[in-house]
């Protein structure tokens, strides 16, 4: 089984740190295969900067020239995921559902600790949008960016712990969901300290997708996630387009 993972944004860093997050995670025999876009912001903090990504993913994945089993998305609830359905035919997972589906299996209630505070409504409308909303005890902002988790993971967690503490404290949270792809390896870490199940999301997203490749299973093409009507798409992929524009 080959599973493929997409960064979302442009770090050659954060890919890496999910990779070797994504391989831990993976039975014996599962391949993973971890990219990124080639162009798009190196970390995504912003409305903008997520729609931006979602365009350079679905790029990305058109230009991968060999087959998988599955796509994980590895940005906390980015905007995209429903177009990837629509271009692919295997199964596509978001770490944000992920984590959220895998913490009900382990605890009445959770908590996502994210990155800045302008995150936190977006995440809370992926989990509403998605129906994981109603045993979702809060979604708290450690106050740092994407690129500080990236850059300083020592100090991404101090932050981390003291907000999941609050989480658990205030908020009566069970599990704690790590609520940024680049988070990816802290969970053991943050559970070590704090005593409550840590559920990472792509090492979550990684263990679903093989699951639901096992169990035979595609994305349903009946309707919503049907392929796009034929039709012509200007300088699409733009991947493509600009590297025709080159030579």
């Amino acid at each position: 089984m080959k599973i493929l993972v997409v960064n979302p944004n442009t770090s050659e860093s954060m890919t890496a740190t999910i990779a070797e997050t994504a391989r831990r995670a993976a039975s014996p025999g599962t391949e993973i295969l971890a990219v990124q876009p080639g162009y798009g912001a190196e970390a995504i903090d912003c409305a903008m900067e997520s729609y931006l990504s979602a365009v350079a993913v679905m790029d990305r994945i058109l230009t991968i020239g060999e087959p998988y089993d599955a796509v994980v998305l590895a940005g906390f609830g980015e905007h995209g995921r429903e177009g990837v359905q629509e271009i692919v035919d295997v199964p596509v997972l978001d770490i944000a559902e992920c984590s959220a589906h895998v913490a009900q299996l382990v605890g009445r209630s959770y908590s996502v600790v994210t990155t800045l505070q302008r995150s936190v409504g977006a995440i809370e409308d992926r989990l509403r949008l998605a129906g994981l909303a109603d045993r979702c005890a809060s979604v708290r902002s450690c106050g740092l960016s994407t690129l500080d988790v990236d850059r300083d993971p020592a100090a991404a967690m101090e932050a981390i712990v003291a907000e999941a503490e609050r989480a658990v404290r205030f908020d009566h949270a069970e599990v704690i969901c790590l609520g940024c792809g680049g988070m990816a390896g802290l969970d053991e870490a943050i559970t070590a300290r704090l005593g409550v199940p840590v559920v990472d999301g792509v090492a979550a997203g990684v263990r679903l997708a093989e699951a639901v490749v096992g169990l035979g299973l595609r994305t349903s093409k009946i309707c919503t996630y049907a392929p796009p009507e034929p039709k012509t798409i200007t300088a699409w992929p733009l991947s493509a387009h600009l590297a025709a524009e080159a030579r």
